[in-house]
């Protein structure tokens, strides 16, 4: 189930008064905690009322007011979303939480809505068609997209010329011998295994991918896109919908670099890498 919890308002936060390099410390590594746990899905802290606005509907009146707001009890100073099992595993990490303030304060627990609850009135099912796509919409729009390049070889090569002519910058690079993961026998053509397995570099503002791919067929094999998307059940509709008339080169699976990883060729002859966002917890 996915919460809410609320750090509610005091007179220090709502004052603006800034925490501890302690206290920010202290949260900084309870978050840690919370993230390597796979519980938290996000969180901020929010400036006082005096920076905030309310806008009241009645009926089709607009009402603008500029804070402070005297409810000190019904403002918010900061929130997590997190996904737990239950209430009662909510309430043992807010256990876990430093005092967010300096004095006495509260932090509350609140479940979010699930489709499931509208189910008496959303008979015929068309909300929950459309929270769908919207879910998948907001998915796709968080989305990261690369083009991968493969060199069949000659990667160090070409990452050398564009570091010359094009003041590329390469940001991160590793080699078949130095996976984690022992490459399947037969995989490489003799001599290969010193020749690059991934790489990112940059030219301007473009983030690029590149490899020596597993042959030498040629100087340049082609490039694939790389898609990584945050949502598990999202990267599995777009690889499935991929597929449909396509060929899966590789099916999603668990890789030392992600998670959900697999390769597709497009019914139109267009090769993608779909993945989920590495775990660095586990780097």
């Amino acid at each position: 189930m996915k919460v809410m919890v609320i750090v509610k308002a005091s007179e220090s936060s709502e004052a603006g008064k800034m925490p501890t390099q302690e206290l920010l410390l202290a949260m900084g590594e309870f978050n840690e905690t919370l993230v390597k746990a796979g519980v938290m899905a996000s969180g901020d802290g929010l400036k006082p009322s005096s920076e905030g606005i309310r806008v009241r509907f009645k009926g089709s009146e607009r009402t603008v007011t500029k804070g402070p707001f005297a409810e000190t009890n019904e403002l918010v100073a900061g929130y997590w979303v997190w996904n737990v099992s239950s209430m009662d595993e909510a309430v043992e990490w807010v256990k876990k939480c430093p005092n967010p303030m300096e004095e006495a304060s509260d932090i509350e627990i609140r479940p979010f809505y699930e489709m499931d609850d509208f189910a008496e009135i959303d008979s015929d099912g068309s909300a929950r068609a459309q929270e769908t796509q919207l879910r998948q919409t907001l998915a796709m729009q968080q989305a990261q997209s690369h083009c991968y390049l493969f060199f069949s070889g000659c990667c160090d090569e070409a990452l050398q010329y564009y570091q010359k002519h094009l003041g590329a910058s390469v940001v991160m690079l590793f080699r078949f011998n130095e996976s984690p993961d022992p490459v399947p026998e037969g995989m490489l053509p003799p001599g290969f295994e010193n020749k690059v397995m991934h790489c990112e570099f940059t030219v301007g503002n473009m983030t690029l991918f590149a490899s020596d791919g597993c042959g030498d067929e040629g100087p340049f094999t082609g490039f694939n896109l790389a898609l990584t998307i945050d949502s598990e059940a999202e990267a599995r509709r777009v690889f499935d919908a991929l597929a449909d008339g396509g060929s899966v080169r590789m099916p999603l699976d668990k890789t030392f670099w992600s998670p959900l990883y697999g390769q597709v060729t497009d019914k139109f002859g267009m090769g993608w890498m779909v993945m989920l966002p590495g775990d660095d917890s586990q780097q």
